[in-house]
């Protein structure tokens, strides 16, 4: 199990960053209970290896005017490799496509996007999305309301897997 490679004391610096990103390196070491110099490497170590892919403000999208998000269901005509990779990497080019995760079932991909308003989005589904090549078919729901969104993994499961193997 992946999660196993970290001691307990990396996979608490990883749960205290998750939650809050922004805590100084005396916090943070004060939280997981050791001196700030090897706190500070831990962090760099864990940074280095990928456990850590940056750092970010979570920013809320309607405080800035985009009062409109939806789930687009994506199906493709064809799923070689090279049609997947392509696009996908128009979606890394598409601004309001926010997140961007291939499935397996009936569905290729499943897209996040967010817009100002019900028009903007409509005009990037109708000229962009749609109109993109290899893009067979689109489903979209609007996201009413959110019940809950809550960054990165459950630490907590993780640790009860841990200990349960230990």
């Amino acid at each position: 199990m992946p999660g196993s490679k970290l001691d307990p004391i990396d996979r608490h610096i990883l749960a205290e960053l998750q939650a809050d990103g922004r805590m100084t390196n005396v916090e943070l070491a004060k939280r997981v209970g050791i001196s700030a110099p090897p706190c500070l490497r831990r962090v760099r170590t864990l940074e280095e290896a990928g456990f850590i892919r940056g750092y970010h403000a979570d920013v809320d999208a309607r405080m800035l005017g985009f009062e409109v998000r939806v789930f687009a269901m994506v199906g493709l005509i064809s799923q070689a490799e090279a049609d997947l990779s392509a696009f996908e990497q128009r979606c890394r080019d598409w601004p309001l496509v926010r997140e961007c995760h291939m499935l397996n079932g009936e569905v290729d991909f499943i897209l996040k996007c967010v817009a100002p308003d019900l028009s903007t989005f409509q005009t990037f589904l109708t000229e962009e999305l749609t109109a993109a090549d290899n893009v067979a078919s689109v489903k979209t729901s609007l996201v009413i309301r959110d019940a809950k969104d809550a960054p990165g993994v459950p630490f907590d499961v993780l640790e009860a897997r841990l200990s349960q193997t230990a």
